[in-house]
């Protein structure tokens, strides 16, 4: 398996897109002037006290006011508060946190009896503000690196369940009480694993010089200001995923490309020479083809090469997804329930994708194509399972229902990745929308695929627009034109005939007896 990173990098953003295989995984956009990203530590002043959600909002310099519920003040709050105050009046002159910790609040207990308005909050960013909705917050504060996550005002020393080996757990654990700071918490991730006391310990180094940083920023903070911010978005990802896998690390910025280079060489020096520099003539996504990926992929349907296709539809918290067999057709060899299996099988790693690269949160309902017997339905679930175990979201999958439904709840901490994929209308002045011209060839070579090797037509015409017929007859292909290309790859005679009747991005494929061939 080879992992590739793809850096898009302009003025205002930088777009990221994780290719396994070449095939896009996942899609990243960061803006230049994000202030309100997952991480990111403020000093926030509590505006109002809601009795009625056991909950306060807070100012934290965003338009809305931020949500903090009770559940998410954390057990060591009064300890976060006697620290905030003691920096503030000049208490505390050190960042240490060796002193006596206060007691834990209650579980149960009322954020009235907690919290008063006005009061200074130091708090972290748990969710960023997704569409009407401000950033909800944590004062459960927490700093990641690369093999450790430090959690001040916490003893706790806890380990990564994936880490399976008793042996390597016990030597991470004594290794990490040994070298940690009086008052922190440690939680040691999966990439601990197997890593030398110098690893670990250079790790801890970075992460008490940051919260060194925070205490500095507090020293002589007035909220509403941010004290901390996490990693840019490009570094947080190679972070918590750069493993053996990754191949290349392609940037189109020549500044972007050296500060990645030297955070490589900070957290993994034998994968320093997988950054490259591109400077081509076309844009770096159309080189890499993410251009064309992005684009069949963030339609309301999305098509697979074998011709089944999804339908999916968004609402604020709920996402629909109807899954269909279309092209693909009903193999003669197998009965319809193996048929249906298979368009199923095949549906489910592709929504496994589909929740990934469009970053889709809250409650997920799959409409998979009905199976009777329950060792398939079985079999589907777990399959689904595995395909979404790599996915880093917090998510749930509940096993099909009598309607043949799986719903899946998937954690959202940011806004869903949306991408329209519509274009201007070369034909009208722009006025109207089409849908995107990077997919019409790929589109009409499907549908010829499906009539030659289904439907057994060997001679076709296949009527277009003429600026689609001078296209599809350039000598551009392998053998002449594409249209001979497609000739030698299928086997079969194909005519292209121009006709201004019809639109950009319609076609109708005509057979010998000049009737309409009907692909659906």
């Amino acid at each position: 398996m080879s992992v590739e990173l793809i850096i898009d990098s302009s003025p205002k953003e930088v777009t990221i897109a994780i290719l396994q295989d070449g095939k896009l995984l996942e899609l990243h956009k960061e803006n230049s002037n994000n202030n309100f990203s997952v991480g990111d530590i403020y000093l926030g002043k509590v505006k109002k006290i809601m009795p009625g959600l056991n909950a306060a909002f807070v100012n934290v310099g965003y338009e809305k006011d931020a949500f903090l519920h009770y559940l998410d003040l954390g057990p060591k709050f009064k300890s976060f508060e006697k620290y905030t105050k003691g920096i503030a009046g000049g208490g505390l002159n050190s960042s240490d946190l060796d002193f006596k910790f206060e007691p834990e609040i209650e579980k149960t207990g009322k954020i009235e009896k907690t919290l008063k308005s006005n009061r200074n909050i130091m708090v972290q960013i748990a969710k960023e503000p997704i569409s009407t909705k401000g950033p909800r917050l944590s004062s459960e504060i927490s700093l990641a690196g690369r093999y450790i996550v430090l959690v001040p005002f916490s003893e706790k020393v806890s380990i990564s369940q994936k880490i399976k080996n008793t042996d390597e757990k016990d030597r991470l654990i004594r290794l990490i009480r040994s070298i940690k700071p009086k008052g922190f918490g440690v939680i040691i991730r999966t990439v601990a694993q197997n890593k030398k006391v110098a690893d670990l310990h250079g790790d801890m180094s970075e992460l008490i010089a940051r919260w060194d940083a925070c205490y500095k920023s507090l020293k002589n903070a007035h909220a509403p200001t941010k004290l901390l911010g996490e990693l840019n978005r490009t570094s947080a990802l190679l972070r918590d995923i750069l493993n053996k896998d990754f191949s290349n690390i392609h940037v189109n910025d020549e500044a972007l490309f050296n500060e990645i280079k030297l955070f490589i060489k900070s957290i993994s020096p034998d994968k320093e020479n997988i950054v490259k520099h591109f400077s081509g003539n076309v844009s770096i996504f159309q080189n890499f083809g993410v251009d064309k990926q992005i684009k069949s992929a963030f339609g309301k349907n999305v098509t697979l090469k074998t011709g089944v296709y999804l339908i999916i539809e968004h609402t604020e918290a709920l996402h629909v997804i109807d899954v269909n067999s279309g092209q693909r057709g009903k193999k003669k060899d197998k009965t319809q329930e193996e048929n249906a299996l298979e368009v199923n099988l095949e549906a489910a790693e592709e929504v496994a994708r589909q929740l990934r690269l469009r970053d889709m949160g809250g409650i997920v309902v799959v409409d998979f194509i009905d199976l009777r017997e329950a060792a398939n339905r079985k079999l589907l679930f777990e399959k689904l399972k595995e395909f979404m175990k790599d996915d880093r979201a917090k998510h749930n999958i509940l096993p099909p229902s009598k309607f043949g439904l799986i719903q899946i709840t998937r954690q959202r901490v940011r806004p869903e990745m949306d991408i329209k994929t519509a274009e201007k209308c070369p034909c009208c002045g722009g006025d109207g929308e089409v849908h995107s011209t990077i997919l019409l060839v790929d589109e009409i070579e499907g549908n010829l695929r499906h009539i030659v090797k289904q439907l057994n037509h060997k001679k076709v015409r296949i009527n277009v627009h003429p600026y689609v017929e001078a296209f599809l007859n350039k000598k551009t292909g392998l053998f002449g034109s594409m249209r001979k290309d497609w000739q030698k790859k299928y086997n079969c005679t194909i005519e292209i005939f121009p006709t201004n009747v019809l639109g950009f991005l319609d076609f109708h494929f005509i057979d010998t007896k000049g009737e309409e061939i009907k692909t659906n």
